[in-house]
């Protein structure tokens, strides 16, 4: 829901085990430079009806507290580090990936911490959130790892690779460096084919061509923005690892279709979740682009 005079705020997912995260820090942050309402989301798994006659209340009650403690604790640190910041804090009752999913409808985007789960435990825990909230939402979604916020890395990295998603991924990575003081690098990757020497320099040549079409394309909205930009041969889940360990963030879009919400996220923003160094932002595609879960 918009907050605040119809304003979209940026939404805090609020983890239980770690109240204090990083992820806090990052999003009273962004709250701050956007000059944007924060609201603190934690969810409590709804109480269910056993028909074994096994009484839920006192867990779910616990659960309940536990979630409220959480909030209170986020929300200190918000009115410490940020104090102009209008923040607010609501405990859910769903599961924490479709609430924060449904937030998202409303907000500018959506902020949280990662447990770093092993895949395997992605598929199975009904607690798993990163993967199936950037494979769904229709925000813009920052994943910050613990030891990801390092104010003191003023570049924002962006891939690229001249789809529509990487386009709006480029955009949201602009904004962001734009607003945090950061220098914008953009990095395109390309596996080498097996062309001939003359090929593949023509074909680099075609790649770098698109890419310094779309920077200019978006050059008068940032006129003063420090830029870099390369076209780099490799894997992008390898590279854009290593651009990552000197970033603030780095921002992709969302590409997969279908499926599983692995799948339906693409192999480089899930590669990037497992993997990368500082916060990962991955981005939807564009309006009018989106496929809806089935």
């Amino acid at each position: 829901m918009a907050a605040d005079g119809g304003r979209r705020p940026v939404v805090l997912g609020v983890d239980a085990t770690a109240p204090e995260s990083a992820a806090v820090v990052w999003a009273a942050d962004e709250a701050a430079v956007r000059g944007l309402p924060l609201r603190l989301v934690h969810a409590v798994e709804p109480m269910e009806v056993n028909l074994r006659g096994f009484d839920e209340s006192h867990r779910h009650r616990r659960l309940r507290e536990r979630g409220d403690e959480a909030l209170a604790k986020a929300l200190a640190l918000v009115r410490d580090r940020q104090p102009d910041v209008d923040a607010a804090a609501v405990l859910a009752d769903d599961l924490p990936a479709p609430a924060l999913c449904e937030e998202s409808q409303h907000a500018e985007l959506v902020v949280l911490g990662s447990r770093r789960m092993s895949r395997l435990d992605e598929l199975l825990s009904s607690y798993s959130v990163a993967v199936p909230l950037a494979a769904q939402s229709d925000c813009p979604v920052v994943v910050v790892r613990e030891s990801g916020h390092d104010t003191d890395r003023p570049v924002v990295v962006a891939g690229f690779d001249a789809s529509p998603e990487s386009r709006a991924a480029l955009d949201v990575a602009a904004d962001l460096a734009a607003r945090r003081g950061a220098r914008l690098r953009v990095v395109q990757v390309w596996s080498p084919p097996l062309l001939r020497s003359g090929d593949q320099e023509r074909h680099l040549a075609e790649l770098d061509r698109v890419l310094a079409e779309a920077l200019a394309a978006r050059a008068a909205d940032h006129p003063a923005q420090m830029l870099s930009h390369e076209t780099v041969p490799g894997h992008p889940v390898e590279e854009l690892v290593k651009a990552s360990e000197r970033a603030l963030a780095v921002v992709v879009g969302r590409r997969g279709h279908g499926g599983f919400t692995g799948m339906r996220l693409g192999s480089v923003p899930h590669g990037l979740l497992h993997h990368a160094h500082c916060p990962v932002v991955v981005v939807p595609p564009p309006e009018g682009t989106r496929e809806r879960p089935g």
